[in-house]
């Protein structure tokens, strides 16, 4: 940023038009007090030519356009309007400096809107004192036990009692008792449903945190969650051993649709522009998968985006020279690797053409989790990669993202930090047994075997046979 005023914010200045748009611009998306701001900052923030919501937008100074990092540098070529604000920190841009530049008078109007905030902020949260009601006094009486949170509590630990082969049930539940986002999600009793069939999972499951939360260490038996799991998922029902992953992906579907269920029904146009689903599952665990098609021959390139919520990655010698990865970064690798496809039609040319594929990651959630695909079947013969895979506490996705044009400037920190690995033990997935490691709080680890909970260390984790990882993201951005 340039620390002198540019000599083109003189002109700019002289309209007093611009200068309330900018204070209005300012207030509302980079400020945003009020309830009424915070609602026209979600409704409006994305640009207004690829819809895109991030991570960086800037609002035109004078007709008020939005637009990503590529469509204002476009809109700016066009309408040839120079200022534009960052609206999540308010810094001001001239594009015929192509700088971010500072200006006293801007700085004074944009700090007088700090300060009505701070002031207002300050009235909203004034300390008043509580009288309570007597419904509230007579609720005192009986319920007065208190938790405390110590370095060594073990809240929210609490053994599963296993109902039958069904530890692949329990340990991908403690692995999602122990994800941040959800656990807050739940704990906050954010959910509401009007459904009257008890058959709602999003229900089931945030009564499972509450008692999971509630202080006791006695094992909790999951018998309503599997008989909702048979009844919404038939290919996981009856007592057999079966896929934690598959359990986990029908999991996570079945409560995204009752979550959507649960919603009130937004008619017209007063529901936001987004292209992300609102439900807690897809905001945690929904990622975007880029998948390039390109001709060798003409280069042309056939992009195609898909959502995933978690990333499968193979194990066998197929590829990469013939070797077996031996580590998540290279099963990472192989899997951005672009691939040869063979001949296929071409479009543009006209004729057959060689083609490759290569996948890589558009967009990243605040959770991701790996599947290691260590589960083969071979002619109807089961068969299991016991392969050491080693995975790191600390993992960073960036050379693995999408390279686009529009990408931004400024460097995104995609580094995600290990909270859950789930492991397996016995020669096929027919026959062993699930066990989940999970991180708890001043990252304290701990080993769930069914019932069981015992403390764990970082090194008997990360030299686990790991089949699901699950990393959540170190550094949340704004979007």
């Amino acid at each position: 940023m340039s620390s002198k005023s540019c000599h083109h914010i003189h002109n700019f200045k002289k309209k007093s038009s611009q200068l309330d748009t900018l204070k209005w611009i300012h207030a509302v998306f980079v400020v945003s007090d009020n309830p009424k701001s915070r609602k026209a900052k979600i409704c409006n923030s994305y640009c207004r030519t690829c819809r895109k919501r991030g991570p960086i937008l800037h609002a035109c100074l004078e007709c008020v356009y939005f637009g990503c990092h590529k469509h204002i540098r476009d809109h700016v070529k066009h309408q040839k309007h120079i200022f534009s604000m960052e609206i999540t920190y308010g810094q001001l841009h001239c594009a015929s400096c192509n700088d971010y530049i500072y200006d006293t008078e801007i700085d004074e109007i944009t700090m007088e809107n700090k300060m009505q905030s701070i002031t207002f902020r300050k009235r909203l949260f004034e300390w008043t004192s509580w009288n309570a009601t007597e419904e509230e006094r007579d609720l005192l009486k009986h319920k007065t036990k208190k938790i405390c949170i110590t370095p060594e509590s073990t809240i929210g630990l609490r053994g599963l009692l296993n109902l039958g082969k069904t530890c692949f049930v329990n340990c991908i539940i403690q692995a999602l008792i122990h994800t941040p986002f959800l656990r807050d999600y739940f704990l906050t009793e954010r959910h509401s449903c009007n459904s009257i069939s008890g058959a709602c999972l999003v229900c089931e499951v945030s009564k499972i945190f509450q008692e999971f939360y509630r202080g006791s260490r006695i094992p909790l038996a999951l018998h309503e969650l599997l008989h909702l799991t048979w009844i919404h998922s038939a290919h996981l029902a009856g007592y057999k051993h079966q896929d934690a992953h598959e359990f986990f992906i029908a999991t996570l579907n079945v409560l995204h649709k009752h979550y959507l269920d649960s919603m009130p029904k937004i008619s017209g146009n007063v529901q936001c522009e987004s292209e992300k689903c609102p439900c807690i599952i897809d905001q945690i665990f929904s990622g975007g998968l880029q998948s390039d098609l390109v001709c060798k021959k003409c280069n042309r390139v056939s992009t195609k985006i898909d959502p995933i919520w978690d990333c499968s990655l193979d194990l066998g010698p197929v590829t990469l020279g013939g070797r077996q990865p031996s580590s998540l970064y290279e099963c990472l690798e192989r899997f951005t690797k672009a691939e040869h496809l063979g001949l296929i039609f071409c479009s543009n040319c006209q004729s057959d053409e060689e083609f490759t594929k290569q996948f890589t990651m558009k967009t990243l959630p605040v959770v991701v989790s790996f599947h290691l695909k260590r589960f083969q079947h071979y002619n109807e013969i089961e068969k299991k990669i016991s392969t050491v895979i080693s995975f790191p506490e600390m993992l960073d996705m960036t050379p693995f993202m999408s390279r686009n044009e529009d990408q931004s400037p400024f460097p995104i920190d995609n580094r995600y930090s290990l909270f859950a690995v789930i492991i397996h033990l016995g020669p096929s997935i027919n026959i062993g047994h699930y066990i989940a490691y999970v991180r708890q709080q001043h990252d304290y680890w701990y080993k769930c075997d069914d019932e069981v909970i015992t403390r764990a260390n970082l090194k008997e984790v990360l030299a686990s046979e790991g089949y699901l990882l699950f990393y959540h993201k170190h550094v949340l951005g704004y979007e």
